[in-house]
């Protein structure tokens, strides 16, 4: 999948609106593919123009190589039908069974009814709602709405699975599960999925890759536990800083920016995913403050905040360490 100069304008009586401009990205067939910012940023307005229910003012969109502005009306179903949505609301008719809801698509595209029946019931054992077939929605936790939505999706076997903030209207721990289960399928199935999120919590569960948008341009892209680990926008530290734990209240209170005679060092030993530091070091007087380290894709991301004789030099630690500050010390 490949975007190419991607611009997206509202006209409206208010005047113009540009939702996107010069977007040029690549998603990779079988990856998870994140796209974050904050409101108004352009997230929903890029996937949607995956499936052209949003048409581009500039630019193309390229499915397999194919310009898919250029799709006839049955070409375009035929494209629909190769992409699978999901949504924050789940979108469930409330008069219909979960078997009822789940097959609608294969009814719509006029399967045969005992294949549409086999295809439903495989949906559902891997998505995990086996003996819930004949349950109305109303009946459903919000978890399992999402289940039934996700199912939906994939009955028509697609190549891309679509994700428009499908966590949001989740608690914590239900987002996880479903998180999971996608994760799941993409393993199982090789599907790609594409999703939006205003959450980097989301992003760093489930995603390979990761665009930030701002504004409607790309901030900042690449593999998500180098943007977690060196992000390079104000955008993307902006969206990070909730996840990033401060200095303990004690101990910022105490922090001073010029060294007094017996002063300890603060150290920052950041985790970048790349080559580990040393922690060797910790057996050599130097004191554990403060630890923040997430397995992201493979590798370490985080940082260790480290109380440090006067002597000692932060690079000796690592090249990315930096000295936060001094604090005096009784030891």
């Amino acid at each position: 999948m490949r975007f190419q100069g991607l611009g997206k304008t509202y006209v409206s009586s208010a005047g113009e609106v540009q939702a996107l401009q010069g977007i040029n990205l690549d998603i990779e067939p079988g990856e998870i593919f994140g796209i974050i910012g904050r409101s108004g940023a352009g997230k929903s307005s890029l996937l949607r123009s995956i499936n052209r229910l949003e048409r581009p003012s500039e630019g193309r969109v390229l499915v397999d190589g194919e310009d898919i502005a250029g799709l006839g009306e049955a070409e375009l179903i035929r494209l629909r039908r190769r992409i699978g949505m999901i949504f924050q609301h789940f979108n469930l008719l409330a008069a219909k069974t979960v078997r009822e809801n789940v097959a609608l698509p294969l009814r719509i595209a006029g399967v045969p009814q005992d294949e549409a029946r086999a295809r439903v019931a495989e949906v559902l054992r891997l998505v995990g709602l086996e003996g819930k077939e004949d349950t109305y929605p109303s009946r459903l936790s919000g978890g399992q709405k999402q289940r039934v939505g996700i199912a939906r999706a994939l009955v028509m076997r697609p190549e891309i699975l679509l994700c428009d903030e499908a966590t949001s209207a989740l608690d914590p721990e239900t987002t996880l599960s479903i998180l999971r289960l996608l994760r799941d399928i993409n393993r199982r199935l090789g599907l790609t999925i594409v999703l939006i999120t205003h959450e980097m919590s989301v992003i760093r569960e489930i995603c390979h890759r990761v665009v930030v948008l701002e504004h409607g341009r790309i901030a900042e892209t690449g593999p998500v536990w180098q943007v977690f680990a060196q992000p390079q926008h104000a955008a993307t530290q902006a969206l990070l800083a909730p996840l990033t734990r401060a200095l303990p209240e004690d101990l910022s209170a105490r922090l001073r920016d010029r060294a007094e005679p017996g002063d300890w060092q603060v150290i920052e030993l950041p985790f970048t995913g790349e080559a580990a530091p040393d922690l060797a070091v910790l057996a050599q007087g130097v004191r554990l403050v403060q630890a923040q380290v997430d397995p992201i894709d493979g590798h370490a991301v985080g940082r260790l905040v480290l109380l440090a004789p006067p002597e000692l030099d932060p690079a000796s630690l690592s090249p990315n360490a930096r000295r936060l500050g001094h604090v005096a010390t009784n030891d």
